[in-house]
């Protein structure tokens, strides 16, 4: 299964950007732009996306790479537990 990373077009002001353009170069994640994910409060506070629909935010968008690579590892390490 491959990992659907969801970012929010208003949250770009904290560095996500960058961030965004760089996973979507992989081509074993789904990368989808939305202008809004409904979650303003995390928006507005930092750098946050949407792991598989989970929420992932950190304080600097650095941060929030190695938390997504992160999630996306407890996923995989899932599905193999599961035989899938």
């Amino acid at each position: 299964m491959r990992p659907i990373i969801e970012f929010c077009t208003n949250n770009m002001h904290h560095g996500t950007a960058k961030l965004m353009k760089k996973l979507e170069e992989n081509p074993d994640y789904d990368v989808i732009e939305y202008g809004c994910l409904g979650n303003c409060g995390e928006c507005y506070l930092a750098p946050f996306a949407l792991v598989n629909g989970e929420i992932a935010a950190a304080p600097t968008a650095e941060e929030l790479e190695v938390l997504i690579a992160r999630k996306i590892k407890e996923i995989e390490d899932m599905l193999d537990l599961l035989g899938g």
